[in-house]
């Protein structure tokens, strides 16, 4: 009886200590996106850096660990959506990883949203957070939208609020917008699942962490929207022809293991039409028109 209780305390220990190994096993993806059938042949290419899920609760990755990971990578624009923390013990670890994010100098600048787990935090340590990332030159989106000229294309940044928690809200994060290239940033990507009436050339997501523990399937996710059932938890997928990304996070949440999968850092490369591309790089911000 004591030597089988000892070997299921070994295999258990075993096991927790390969999840926790998993978790500093950081994966480096990069995706392209292939220019589509277009009218006018001229593009600019963008390219994202995109983290989701830094959960500094349990997050394996040093600061210093997460910018040897982007600093050799050109880089145009950061994009972070959302679950930084939902403990307001965390806010005092989160600057070294503002600033090493900040490193890299994005040309057209960092944008975040938030996630349902950092809308735990009351409301005086959520604005805490907020007002923590603007001061890191981080554009926080909440149901708003930025719309940037970049070589004669115009990249319109919606940043839609967490769907989970029942904080999205289409109509104002599209509010004013004219034609151009629609990249959104939002936390919970079933969120497309009610976008058939707005248009968008790219989404960009996480919330699943992939499962985390994805062995043999990640039953747990069931209650978290129609997109696990259609198993759709990470990657590159498709709805109704129209492509978004779910990142498997780089934190974790409850405990620190991983299995089936991994902390991830993404790079997108894609390509917007542009009408006549200017000779030299330009960058102005257009106030979206009045709605």
């Amino acid at each position: 009886m004591y030597f089988i209780a000892a070997i299921i305390i070994v295999a258990v220990g075993i096991l927790c200590y390969k999840g926790y190994r998993n978790t500093t096993s950081v994966c480096i993806n990069h995706i392209n996106l292939e220019k589509g059938e277009q009218e006018n042949s001229s593009t600019t290419p963008l390219r994202i850096l995109h983290l989701s899920d830094i959960h500094l609760e349990n997050l394996s990755v040093s600061p210093e660990e997460l910018f040897d990971y982007i600093k050799q990578q050109p880089i145009d624009l950061i994009a972070l959506t959302g679950d930084f923390m939902d403990r307001k013990r965390s806010m005092k670890k989160l600057p070294p990883y503002l600033e090493a994010i900040g490193r890299v100098k994005p040309a057209y600048g960092t944008y975040a949203n938030f996630g349902n787990h950092d809308y735990v935090l009351k409301d005086k340590h959520f604005h805490q957070l907020k007002k923590l990332l603007q001061d890191h030159g981080i554009r926080t989106l909440q149901n708003e939208n930025e719309v940037i000229d970049i070589n004669g294309a115009y990249l319109n940044i919606i940043g839609i609020d967490d769907y989970g928690t029942g904080r999205s809200d289409l109509t104002a994060s599209y509010d004013g917008l004219e034609d151009g290239y629609n990249l959104v940033l939002t936390h919970d990507p079933n969120v497309v699942l009610e976008m058939d009436d707005y248009q968008f050339d790219y989404l960009l997501s996480g919330h699943f962490h992939g499962g985390q523990i994805h062995w043999p399937k990640p039953y747990h996710l069931i209650k978290m929207g129609k997109l696990v059932r259609m198993d759709m938890v990470k990657g590159l997928q498709q709805y109704r022809g129209r492509p978004f990304y779910i990142s498997e996070g780089l934190g974790q949440t409850g405990v620190n293991i991983r299995f089936g999968s991994r902390p991830e850092i993404t790079f997108h490369q894609l390509d917007m039409p542009v009408e006549e591309v200017q000779a030299n790089n330009t960058l102005t911000v257009r106030e979206p028109a009045a709605g």
